[in-house]
């Protein structure tokens, strides 16, 4: 058996969330109307900020 770098048994952070964000775009992708999510759809889903915007809709309070 071969370990990993830093396993100790339990699960993977990264992994579990990567899989969580996965089943998101599973449902939205089940349930949107269109044959395809559009790119602003998908980061709508995943929750991507790009740069100068905020997620709250309000400015940068610090």
């Amino acid at each position: 058996m071969v370990s990993r770098r830093g396993s100790s048994g339990g699960p993977d952070p990264v992994a579990l969330i990567e899989i969580d964000l996965y089943g998101d775009l599973m449902i939205a992708a089940s349930s949107a109307d269109e044959d395809r999510l559009s790119p602003d759809r998908i980061d709508e889903v995943l929750r991507v900020v790009r740069r100068g915007e905020s997620g709250d809709g309000g400015g940068d309070a610090g």
